[in-house]
């Protein structure tokens, strides 16, 4: 049935009622980064007053002794190293749990949806005493290692592997020779590549926003991602400190805005292209 007008029409006033929602605090955080401390409190607080971006990032980039920089750079290892290790590791234990039939397999996969349902903030203390066993605390690995493990990203991997790798496209391959670790690389990724590219841009965002494992594991504040250097400035409560999160927190989402610009046209891929490739 064609949808009447009334219907369109308030089906568009909602969807820009949500983004207005959603886009009504970036918008101020873009305004906010732009203005010197004085004007953050003497001009509209969603409008533009007088234009120091180029001033504020300066500022930033030299606020003590230059440490926004190392923490971004810490950020962009964290996010990308974390995001690319939960990747290829969801992407083969999703694989493997739908294309090879093995004893406990159910029961292995239920273990993996029950730890999805297990709220992040009650691994903490069993991460802080194992990662303390193991001498990977105040280290880049003690944030990275448990940033490479989603149960969320298994079951988004075992499930799409189930619907977009066909079982006869792999025993053509095995019948031409090639092995199993060729088959995943050069057939199984390709046709799961919509999955995992949205599986990388989540857990990267993840990662990018954490902030609750980097404040167990990390003291040294060469080591710190953005988010505990953002939070420490917040906390000194002065106007120069709040310029520098306002204007930290604005060049932080820039990498994120990229990264989804960046890997969008991966979700419009056809599903069978690997197999056409290969």
């Amino acid at each position: 049935m064609k949808p009447t007008l009334r219907s369109r029409t308030l089906t568009t006033a909602f969807m820009f009622v949500v983004a207005v929602y959603v886009l009504l605090p970036v918008w101020w955080l873009l305004v906010s980064a732009t203005k010197s401390g004085g004007d953050l409190f003497d001009t509209p607080a969603l409008w533009f007053g007088e234009i120091n971006l180029g001033t504020n990032v300066g500022r930033l980039m030299e606020q003590d002794g230059g440490v926004y920089p190392r923490w971004l750079m810490n950020t962009v290892i964290y996010s990308v190293g974390g995001a690319v290790g939960a990747t290829v590791v969801s992407a083969m234990a999703g694989y493997a749990l739908s294309k090879y039939p093995f004893r406990g397999r159910g029961a292995v996969f239920a273990v993996i949806m029950f730890a999805v349902l297990i709220p992040i903030p009650l691994l903490g203390l069993p991460l802080y005493l194992l990662l303390t066993q193991l001498g990977l605390l105040n280290t880049m690995w003690g944030v990275l290692l448990p940033s490479m493990v989603s149960p969320f990203g298994v079951y988004l991997a075992r499930v799409y592997a189930d619907a977009a790798v066909p079982t006869d496209l792999l025993e053509a391959g095995r019948l031409d020779g090639a092995g199993e670790l060729r088959i995943f690389f050069t057939v199984a990724v390709r046709l799961m590549a919509p999955a995992l590219v949205t599986l990388f841009l989540f857990q990267f965002v993840a990662i990018w926003n954490n902030f609750f494992l980097p404040m167990i594991v990390l003291n040294d504040e060469k080591l710190w991602p953005i988010t505990l250097g953002l939070v420490k400035w917040n906390s000194l409560r002065t106007g120069f400190y709040r310029d520098m999160v306002i204007t930290g927190a604005f060049v932080s989402v820039i990498p994120v805005i990229l990264a989804f610009i960046g890997l969008q046209r991966f979700w419009k891929a056809d599903l069978a292209a690997g197999s056409v490739k290969v």
